[in-house]
């Protein structure tokens, strides 16, 4: 299955980004508010500059306390963003989130302009249905159907 297909199928095309000096303590509750487990940033909406998950502000109120919660997003921000295209493969991604250790993905257009974003949730059922068709297709075969 091809990330554009995994977009598609999601309930909500929805692409929540926030400008890089947002308050931590703002992405936080936009976090909660919208029960995503990452956000992109972005100055215009459109092209990534990085993103921020649940676990890069927890990790860093475990480290500095909760004065965190009063800086700026970019300064907590992962900046070396991983991209994928509407072409590739699931199970491509999946691999790349695995071995990267991220949860999210941002779907980007030749020029750069997210598209959309693919969790590892996503990845998994898009993987999961496509193993389920294969399944019915090879007991079809093997019924003679």
């Amino acid at each position: 299955m091809l990330v554009n297909q995994i977009l598609s199928m999601k309930a909500s095309g929805d692409i929540y980004t926030v400008a890089p000096d947002v308050t931590v303590a703002d992405a936080a509750k936009l976090l909660s508010d919208k029960r995503i487990g990452a956000i992109v940033v972005s100055d215009d909406g459109k092209v990534p500059l990085g993103i921020l998950s649940e676990r890069d502000i927890v990790r860093e109120l475990g480290r500095r306390g909760a004065a965190v919660l009063d800086q700026p997003i970019s300064d907590l921000m992962t900046r070396k963003l991983m991209t994928c295209s509407t072409g590739e493969d699931a199970l491509e991604i999946l691999n790349r989130m695995t071995q990267g250790r991220f949860r999210h993905l941002p779907v980007v257009d030749e020029q750069g302009h997210m598209l959309g974003i693919v969790s590892i949730g996503d990845a998994v059922s898009a993987r999961l249905k496509e193993l389920a068709a294969e399944k019915e297709a090879l007991t079809g075969m093997i019924m003679g159907n």
